[in-house]
């Protein structure tokens, strides 16, 4: 397997892929833009060590970034090296990996997206799965035991060389303050390794939710289960965190994860209507407050920008956001949302023009009556 991860196609892709992606520089401060130059002079000895084991990856550097629901996400971002290193690992155990994995499984999956999941939740409904248990991890990613995690890869990989250079990966320990710190558990999340090691992790609580004959949709760590009855939803609920406490190791999110009607619940920034023959796909209200409080700030009156670049970085906001939304089956919202996102522009225009001689004027411009305008 080590000779297919350090083959020159599977390089040249994890490059491509790599620089493509862009992303911060690591500890060391090499950025995307030079890497290309590095390993022009230093592959060689770079594939050695690899090849004898005596390559030691440098730890990662520790970033947070704010989580919508409060409080805050931490990533671990590998250096540059690292990353093409990992993604060509990446390549290779997925091509192995994931035609195994659950066909409920959507995240981080070649061909699979999270609207599919969203998508195959609204047929369990249709079905007559009426009642959703929402199963939380509590930071599921810095969470992850070692040595379940390396007897489970052990299972897959035979090349001895692999499985030592993954767990050196494992423990390559955090900088933060400048101080370097251990990492005894967890998968980073910033690394191209870390979302492939998280499917093969909960592959098999994926395996035992199958073997039980439940209805479920999961993404990365979050997950739903679709039953018919509230009994059969608490019970679930019961048994599904003892599985992941006791077998698997990992912490459930008591205050997050519950059991309730489809539409009580969201699930990737979507939930559904009360409607169980035809539910339709919504936007969660979380979701509809994160996208105002963004337009708030992007169409504040207290920053005086020129208007073509206010536009400009709404629409930039904009397009994305409904670029993800659009998987939505009630557009009423999205009318009454560009409605307010205009009214808010508006606000601004009349702001700026101040006096009343110079409001009338400026209406009248836009092809208002004079008395009309006044």
């Amino acid at each position: 397997m080590l000779d297919q991860i350090l083959s020159r196609d599977n390089l040249l892709q994890a490059l491509k892929r790599v620089e493509s992606n862009k992303g911060s520089p690591g500890v060391d401060g090499m950025t995307t833009k030079s890497v290309r130059s590095y390993l022009m002079e230093n592959w060689d000895s770079l594939r050695r060590a690899i090849m004898e084991g005596t390559y030691s990856p440098q730890p990662v550097r520790r970033v947070e970034i704010p989580k919508p629901s409060g409080g805050v996400r931490a990533l671990g971002i590998p250096t540059v090296i690292d990353r093409l290193i990992q993604q060509a690992i990446a390549q290779v155990l997925s091509k192995k990996m994931d035609p195994s994995f659950s066909e409920n499984s959507y995240g981080f999956r070649p061909g699979k997206r999270g609207h599919d999941a969203v998508k195959k939740a609204k047929t369990y409904i249709q079905e007559g799965y009426g009642w959703v248990v929402d199963i939380d991890l509590s930071k599921f990613f810095d969470r992850v035991h070692h040595d379940r995690l390396m007897r489970r890869l052990s299972q897959i990989i035979q090349d001895r060389q692999v499985l030592r250079l993954i767990r050196r990966y494992l423990q390559a320990g955090i900088m933060e303050n400048g101080l370097v710190q251990p990492s005894t558990e967890g998968t980073p999340q910033g690394g191209p390794l870390s979302p492939l090691l998280s499917n093969i992790v909960l592959d098999e609580w994926d395996q035992e939710l199958e073997k039980r004959g439940y209805r479920f949709v999961r993404y990365a760590d979050d997950c739903q289960i679709y039953v018919k009855s509230r009994r059969a939803a608490k019970q679930t609920l019961t048994k599904m965190t003892t599985f992941l406490e006791d077998r698997l190791r990992l912490q459930v999110n008591r205050e997050k994860s519950a059991w309730g009607r489809p539409w009580e619940r969201s699930f990737l920034g979507f939930t559904f209507t009360r409607n169980r023959q035809d539910p339709k796909i919504r936007i969660a209200p979380a979701s509809l407050k994160r996208c105002k409080d963004r337009i708030r700030e992007l169409t504040s009156r207290r920053h005086s920008i020129e208007m073509e670049e206010r536009i400009r970085r709404l629409n930039q906001f904009l397009i994305g956001w409904i670029g993800y939304f659009q998987l939505v089956e009630t557009p009423s919202f999205l009318q009454k949302l560009d409605a307010w996102v205009k009214r808010r522009l508006r606000m601004i225009r009349w702001k700026e023009w101040k006096k009343p001689k110079t409001r009338q004027r400026k209406l009248v411009s836009l092809g208002a009556r004079i008395g009309k305008a006044w």
